[in-house]
């Protein structure tokens, strides 16, 4: 790959900023300067890369596509970004849409260059079953990346905000699906990273395209005022500064701040106001040098206007998890309007603006590297949502439980010693119990809170004083997962149960592999060296681990059986006619089909036949035939318990016909299932949606539930075939709810 190939000015098809021209003319003053501080050679290479591997690609808008990598890269660039940073801006689409791989980004940028680039790549090369899986592994991905390096995110928000920009340019349903995105995963990630400006536009032109009506409504509302509301607080700023310099208080700036349109509808829409009675639509900000000015500014508006009770926010001596400071008060202007005013210093406005970037754009830092094990504090909210994104192997909830992780305020509560906490709004004294350790909330057997004891589902509240009362003999209850509200509560919480049912887990996990290859040499399958392969590839410590999530239905019964027969073939030392692997448990027989027949039954032609209701066979399962004596002949699963008393002489060859899916046989095929399940408030609805999802009808539910044990939900549902089952069973299965899945006969 080269990347030494100047490209000559009159060839280059976009708009070049004046930054990038800048570089691009200065670039051979930077060659030999390996201590400048920004690499101008970097950025010069990486977008004469960018350039070049983007020829001749098109937007939708129909702009060359470089354009975009240049806007990102700008926008990059205004943050305060490295050169690395500035890199990736131009090369974050590289690997996607050509050929380029992540090791020649880095043999010929560097390391850290690849490391941005390969943290907010998307995997569209890969196959997944389903959009939400894609966008569920998409984001794991990208968490992951962040851990290593923080400014991951910042180049995927760079990225997001241009394409946002630029959104009226794709049809419809995609300007949703990315608004709906944005405003959900991506502005709450640039309020977790105090990235205001970002965030701010994001959530605008989110709602632009979710609620248009909405959006030209407010925005109209807003224009019609501005004229009262700026004349109004122009006296208002024009008082302060008079009294500012009376009391000999340096200050750089007093002006207006409007409030952007998304926060003054969701203001409108969560507590049912009128437009005129949301009092922040605009206000003022101070900013004055020193910290201790902030607090003697104060003093002198609440002077010069009367306070409203309960406006005022501290957020100097209690600043937000993502580092935003400010003091926060309402007060009651000259026309007896109320006007919010912030107050802060030179520095915090740089951090409100610009959040984790602020200390590479105005600050003198050798290294702009965050990693999450350095700035500890400033992001226990990244720390904290890796540590259970790996528990949740179902993509819809991992998915809703980012969202409502990010998106929730947080409330602050004090340890008894004064240490703050803070935790997600609505959090009960379990969700704290679990946040200071693990086995503090697996003991938990009561909490006070201001020195009074509470029940453990009441809500926390800021400035809260939480004590946890633990005994060596506690342990959580299942009812904890109806009211804890953080996802590392609730993921502590089943991983316990799951713990402490290991036994029966293991033992179920053998019955049902035992059941599926048969009794003959199984003790001796389970200390193979295919099982320990097995084991291994499916990221298990040991067989007996595997066993356990066979039975507690983290792995499926199919998934073990086919690594079991890859990793039989690849075991060249085991005799290959050793009954334990023979055709008869490790592979599908061969069905006998008819290309003419259009009955769903191969070799019952012209007879009287129904499918045995004591096993419900579906289109793809091993079936068998056994004439009756008034019914005539009745279809059975393989293996099905009621066949095994058959005489030989009495069962008939029989496979299923797939010579043509939609003329002669039903569409669908009733089966039961068991789940038993931690039984919480909407697991059912949960678990209907994904049979939905997979177009799957339920004729019957039942649910039997029983106070500190597992819910027991019986299911009959109508499939089309086999694979159908088995996808919507491990979408099932999937869910960290789920202690077990079976499948049922009509006469248990």
């Amino acid at each position: 790959m080269n990347t030494k190939t100047l490209i000559p000015k009159t060839q280059i098809s976009c708009v070049i900023p004046d930054w990038l021209q800048e570089c691009l003319d200065n670039r051979n003053k930077s060659d030999n300067i390996t201590s400048c501080s920004v690499d101008i050679a970097l950025i010069c290479r990486a977008f004469e890369l960018a350039y070049k591997l983007h020829e001749g690609q098109y937007r939708k808008s129909g702009e060359p596509y470089i354009c975009h990598p240049v806007a990102v890269a700008g926008l990059l660039k205004d943050l305060g970004g490295d050169s690395a940073m500035i890199a990736a801006g131009f090369l974050h689409d590289v690997v996607e849409d050509t050929d380029v791989t992540i090791e020649e980004i880095e043999q010929n940028f560097g390391s850290q260059v690849a490391l941005l680039v390969e943290g907010v790549t998307k995997l569209s090369k890969f196959n997944f079953s389903s959009k939400t899986e894609l966008q569920a592994e998409n984001f794991r991905r990208m968490f992951l990346a962040m851990a290593k390096d923080i400014r991951v995110i910042v180049v995927k928000l760079a990225d997001r905000l241009h394409n946002m920009r630029t959104l009226q340019h794709l049809p419809p349903h995609k300007q949703l699906s990315k608004a709906l995105e944005t405003r959900e995963i991506f502005a709450p990630l640039a309020n977790r990273l105090g990235i205001g400006r970002i965030k701010w536009e994001l959530e605008d032109l989110s709602f632009k395209y979710i609620e248009p009506n909405s959006y030209r409504e407010i925005q109209e509302l807003v224009a019609d005022k501005r004229a009262d509301r700026e004349a109004r607080l122009l006296e208002m700023t024009e008082n302060l500064r008079r009294k500012l310099d009376e009391a000999g208080i340096e200050y750089y700036d007093i002006s207006g701040r409007p409030k952007h349109l998304y926060g003054i509808y969701r203001k409108m829409y969560l507590k049912q106001k009128e437009f005129h009675e949301v009092y922040d639509i605009s206000g003022l900000r101070i900013i004055v040098k020193k910290k201790e000015d902030c607090y003697r500014t104060l003093a002198i508006v609440h002077d010069s206007y009367r306070p409203i009770p309960g406006r005022f926010k501290d957020y100097i001596g209690l600043p937000k998890p993502n580092r935003y400071q400010s003091l926060h008060t309402g007060v009651i202007g000259t026309t007896g309007r109320p006007v919010e005013v912030q107050i802060r210093t030179v520095e915090m406005h740089h951090i409100a603006e610009y959040g984790i970037a602020a200390h590479w754009k105005y600050k003198e830092s050798g290294n702009s590297n965050t990693n999450i094990t350095t700035e500890d504090e400033k992001f226990t909210w990244l720390r904290q949502l890796l540590e259970w994104q790996s528990d949740l192997k179902d993509d819809r909830e991992y998915l809703e439980t980012v969202k409502r992780d990010l998106f929730y305020e947080d409330v602050y509560v004090f340890t008894p010693k004064g240490d703050v906490i803070s935790l997600k709004y609505g959090s009960t004294p379990i969700d704290f119990a679990y946040r200071i350790h693990t086995e503090v909330g697996n003991h938990c057997t009561g909490a006070k809170v201001n020195e009074r004891i509470v029940p453990l589902d009441s809500l926390l509240k800021n400035g809260d004083i939480v004590e946890i009362l633990t005994q060596k003999n506690g342990h959580p209850s299942l009812d904890w997962l109806n009211f804890v509200i953080t996802g590392g509560a609730r993921n502590r919480i089943r991983q316990w149960y799951k713990r402490s049912n290991r036994e029966e887990n293991l033992a179920r996990g053998r019955e049902l592999l035992e059941k599926e290859l048969g009794k003959k040499g199984f003790e001796s399958l389970l200390k193979s060296e295919q099982m320990r392969l097995v084991a291994e590839r499916l990221n298990y410590q040991n067989v007996d681990d595997l066993l356990a999530g066979l039975g507690y239905g983290e792995t499926t019964l199919n998934l073990v059986v086919n690594r079991l027969r890859d990793a039989s073939r690849e075991v060249t030392q085991v005799e290959q006619n050793s009954d334990i692997y023979s055709e008869k448990y490790l592979h599908k027989p061969t069905q006998n089909l008819s290309p003419n027949n259009y009955n769903p039954i191969a070799g019952v032609e012209g007879l009287m036949y129904h499918l045995a209701g004591c096993c419900n066979p579906i289109p793809g399962e091993p079936i068998i035939g056994a004439v009756t004596r008034m019914n005539g002949i009745s279809i059975h699963r393989q293996g099905c318990s009621n066949v095994e008393s058959v005489p030989g002489e009495r069962l008939v060859p029989v496979s299923w016909n797939s010579a043509n899916e939609n003329q002669g046989r039903p569409q669908t095929y009733p089966v039961s299932i068991c789940i038993e399940v931690l039984d919480r408030v909407g697991v059912l609805k949960d678990i209907l949606s994904r049979l939905m999802d997979n177009n799957v009808n339920v004729k019957n539910a039942q649910v039997k539930t029983n106070p500190g044990h597992p819910a027991i939900i019986n299911l009959c549902i109508e499939v089309s075939d086999r694979q159908q089952f088995e996808r919507s069973c491990t979408q099932i299965k999937n869910m960290s709810d789920i202690l077990n899945l079976r499948r049922i006969n009509q006469v248990e």
